[in-house]
């Protein structure tokens, strides 16, 4: 049990420092800008269908604005599965 649980830390430590040295090697853009890019390359006259509505402020809010939407699908989610799995359970037990 004790080998096992160090082998467990020691993959979490090889993760956490691996995604470091990944994550220090570039800046990550979004596919937006870097498809845009790339058409811009292929056809100069271009022009997009659509604007934005609203430019966040920096980049700093617009990463917020974006793990803020991905935690509350998360959490939306885990409620969701964890409501259908204590229905589950408690039409188990009052049918036993």
């Amino acid at each position: 049990m004790k080998r096992k649980n160090l082998l467990l830390i020691s993959f979490c430590i090889i993760l956490i420092v691996g995604s470091f040295i990944i994550g220090s090697k570039g800046e990550f853009g979004g596919a937006d800008d870097q498809i845009e890019g790339v058409i811009s390359e292929v056809n100069k006259e271009y022009t997009p269908w659509f604007n934005h509505i609203w430019e966040p402020p920096s980049g700093e809010v617009e990463s917020f604005l974006f793990a803020f939407q991905a935690a509350a699908g998360a959490g939306f989610v885990g409620y969701y599965i964890g409501t259908k799995h204590n229905i589950k359970n408690n039409n188990v037990r009052e049918a036993n």
